[in-house]
C-alpha cells in the first residue's frame, strides 16, 4: 500500500480517538474499530518496517527472558542467602546482588534497544534509497518513451505532409489534363 494509505488510515484512528467520550482524563472509545485501523495500519507498513517491527518483539522477548532470568537468580540467591546468612546480612546481600543483576540486565536491555533502533534506522535508509532508484528509473523510462513517441510523431507528420503534398500533384495534374466547366467542348451530332 502507498504511504499515503498509511497516513489516511493513521488519519481514520486519530478521527476514531476523537469521537470518544471523555471520562475525566480518560476517553472511552471503541475498542475493536481502534484494534481493526491498528491492524490495517500494520498490514499497510512496508515490508522492511514489519520486519523491524519482528525484530524489535523479538528483542522484547529477548529482555522479557533476560528479566525471568534474573529474578530466577535473584530468587535463587535469595534462597541460598536465606541458608547460609543472618537475616540482616541476608538482606544486604540480597539487594547488593539484586542491584548489580538489575544494572546488568538494564545495561543488557539498552544495548539490545540500541542495536534494534540502528537495524531499523539502516532499514528505513535502505529502503529510501530503494524507492529513489526505482523513481529514478520510472522518470528515465518515462522520458524515453515520450522521446520515442516525439519521434514517431515527427516521422508520422512527415508522412502526412508528404501524402498531402502527392494529392495536391495529383489533383493539378488532373485539372490540367481535364478542364472544367465551360472550357469542355461536347461534340455535335448532325
Amino acid at each position: 500500500m502507498p504511504q499515503n494509505g498509511v497516513y489516511d488510515l493513521l488519519k481514520m484512528l486519530d478521527i476514531a480517538l476523537d469521537e470518544g467520550y471523555n471520562i475525566l482524563k480518560y476517553s472511552v472509545v471503541n475498542k475493536k474499530e481502534i484494534e481493526t485501523l491498528i491492524d490495517r495500519i500494520y498490514a499497510a507498513l512496508p515490508v522492511e518496517v514489519q520486519e523491524a517491527r519482528v525484530f524489535l518483539k523479538r528483542k522484547e522477548e529477548l529482555q522479557n527472558e533476560a528479566q525471568q532470568k534474573a529474578a530466577k537468580i535473584i530468587q535463587d540467591a535469595q534462597n541460598e542467602a536465606d541458608r547460609m546468612l543472618s537475616e540482616s546480612d541476608r538482606i544486604k546481600a540480597i539487594e547488593r546482588e539484586g542491584t548489580r543483576i538489575k544494572n546488568e540486565v538494564i545495561a543488557e536491555c539498552e544495548n539490545m534497544k540500541h542495536a534494534a533502533r540502528q537495524e531499523a534506522e539502516n532499514i528505513r535508509l535502505q529502503a529510501t534509497e530503494e524507492a529513489v532508484k526505482i523513481r529514478e528509473g520510472a522518470e528515465l523510462y518515462a522520458q524515453q518513451v515520450l522521446t520515442s513517441l516525439e519521434n514517431n510523431l515527427t516521422q508520422l507528420q512527415e508522412v502526412v505532409k508528404n501524402g498531402q503534398i502527392y494529392m495536391e500533384r495529383l489533383r493539378s495534374d488532373s485539372v490540367g489534363r481535364y478542364p472544367t466547366g465551360a472550357n469542355v467542348q461536347t461534340p455535335v451530332r448532325r
